[in-house]
């Protein structure tokens, strides 16, 4: 039984194909530059190199159908026939308040998703294309939509309510919803699991640190608040967006320079953030090597990234209580140790002590690891994210009647000895290069 899992993005269309009974990713790809005549498609199996093809894709529906095709190829293929293939889950942006968990796209969903792009102008119109493109070229699968908003609808409205006229709640549904949930939902459970606790004991504050970036606070294994709003522009520090401002700058800067609020709009999420700091990087690689040559801008970029997780980590504790850990995820959040030094050093006090050490021997994307001190009250850990993971059971669970909200349904991954059989595979090899790593295995 397969399940393929589709991410569309503007100009890009992830995907994940799942092999339900043998538990095994069986192939994954990414089709970028969508819309243009030099899209590439790169697409990896768990049996042969990744492959990596240019060529014109004008549309998603296009490069869906260049992705069955791949998945069928007598060379580099998975399955015999796209019949294998019994349903598709695809990630959407913004459920608003009107999903609180994944759903069966229908006619009506769909139409609801087209009402919702206001609170999603970057993201939605990507995804109902993708949606759509899908259901054209499989119109005999369900299709199910996983919202990344979903995860935080148990917030309290002290929490999600802004201080602005009520009305433009009632009437225009300005409100915070929060993203990434999917994310925080995988890590969430999975950190529950790694302490040995029920996620209904559960109280952490998780860091989803990509290229966008948000965090969760979570009481009792729900979410009780979140960074980004109403969209994913405020909050952390980001590859491109600037996270939190004053909103009267965007008026002071309409005034002075003359443009429009949609330019502004895009200035603040296309040229802000690390991009806007350092001038000339958004990714957290570069901007900290040039920290580490010397580029004042790089080295301020980082500190103030670092600062302001650190900032809501204060605040979460504060509104959390007891607090078991603090967990890191995503690209960033996995892979960069200065970034997650920045943001942990200097909180002793609060009962989070870092362990410096193991923080440098923590970039794997194939390993759940500790990197709190042994002495810390609070742990801290890095968790992978496995997102396609979520889409896929959820997809599956739909299609057979055995789904509900994350609270009353029950994950392959909350069991403690659940694994990832291709990271496992794959940190074999990297203790053999890292033997150091095994040392913080969480």
């Amino acid at each position: 039984m397969v399940i393929l899992t589709l991410n569309c993005g503007s100009s890009s269309v992830k995907y994940q194909v799942y092999h339900w009974d043998e538990q095994k990713v069986l192939a994954k790809g990414l089709v970028e530059r969508v819309g243009s005549t030099e899209a590439v498609l790169e697409h990896q199996t768990h049996h042969s190199e990744t492959l990596t093809l240019t060529r014109e894709i004008p549309d998603h529906q296009t490069a869906i159908q260049m992705i069955l095709d791949h998945i069928v190829d007598s060379r580099v293929g998975v399955v015999k026939s796209i019949a294998e293939v019994v349903a598709v889950g695809h990630r959407v942006l913004h459920g608003g308040q009107k999903f609180v968990k994944s759903v069966q796209i229908t006619p009506e969903s769909l139409q609801t998703f087209r009402e919702m792009v206001d609170l999603g102008p970057l993201h939605m119109p990507a995804n109902i294309s993708g949606i759509e493109a899908a259901q054209r070229v499989m119109p005999n699968v369900p299709h199910v939509a996983v919202m990344d908003t979903a995860w935080h609808q148990t917030m309290p409205a002290s929490s999600y309510t802004y201080a602005v006229p009520y009305d433009w709640y009632s009437y225009y549904g300005v409100r915070r919803y929060g993203f990434h949930g999917t994310s925080f939902l995988y890590t969430a459970k999975r950190a529950a699991a790694i302490l040995g606790k029920k996620p209904t004991e559960t109280n952490l504050i998780i860091a989803h640190v990509g290229n966008g970036a948000s965090m969760s606070a979570i009481k009792d294994g729900c979410a009780l608040d979140t960074s980004m709003g109403l969209t994913p522009l405020e909050g952390l520090v980001m590859g491109t967006r600037s996270g939190d401002m004053d909103p009267a700058i965007i008026n002071y800067i309409a005034r002075r320079t003359g443009m429009t609020n949609q330019q502004i709009d895009t200035e603040l999420n296309k040229k802000s953030g690390i991009l806007g700091i350092t001038g000339r990087f958004s990714d957290r690689r570069d901007m900290t090597k040039a920290a580490d040559e010397g580029d004042v801008r790089s080295l301020l970029a980082l500190q103030i990234e670092g600062y302001r997780i650190k900032k809501y980590i204060g605040s979460y504790m504060a509104a959390i209580g007891r607090v078991d850990a603090v967990v890191f995820t995503a690209g960033v959040g996995e892979m960069s140790w200065r970034v997650r030094q920045e943001a942990l050093l200097g909180l002793d006090n609060l009962g989070i002590i870092l362990d410096v050490e193991k923080n440098k021997l923590s970039m794997t994307r194939n390993a759940e690891t500790r990197i709190s001190a042994d002495h810390s009250p609070i742990a801290i850990y890095i968790i992978p994210t496995d997102e396609e993971l979520v889409m896929t059971e959820d997809t599956y669970a739909i299609m057979k009647g055995t789904y509900d909200i994350h609270t009353n349904f029950t994950y392959s991954f909350e069991d403690p000895n659940y694994v990832n059989k291709e990271r496992a595979k794959a940190l074999e090899k990297e203790l053999v290069r890292k033997p150091a790593l095994k040392e913080i295995l969480a």
